[in-house]
């Protein structure tokens, strides 16, 4: 066994001394475990605070996914009957006027 520490009380263990690199632009990498976890996603807005030389990072309130803000606003409908609806009956020979005589 390892001695290194780790976090299984959630459904994703992780190494408690996971580490990352500040790169040249201030960019950090939260490890996949941990995004996995938070529920971290793509275009996540995080908020940081420091608290006694710590630096602490959360989810920013109010900022949820614009998808999902929108989620379930409209009505269900059924797609094979929407699509029907704009383009028309089919075409029918039988139905279809004669067209004029080309020379």
């Amino acid at each position: 066994m390892s001695s290194r520490r780790l976090d299984s009380g959630g459904r994703n263990s992780y190494d408690v001394g996971m580490k990352s690199v500040v790169s040249e632009k201030g960019q950090v990498t939260i490890p996949k475990p941990l995004r996995d976890k938070l529920g971290l996603r793509p275009g996540q807005v995080l908020e940081f605070e420091t608290r006694d030389g710590v630096l602490v990072g959360r989810k920013a309130a109010g900022h949820e996914n614009l998808v999902d803000a929108v989620r379930g606003v409209l009505n269900r409908m059924s797609v094979d009957a929407e699509i029907d609806t704009m383009r028309g009956k089919p075409w029918n020979a039988a139905d279809d006027r004669p067209r004029a005589k080309r020379r």
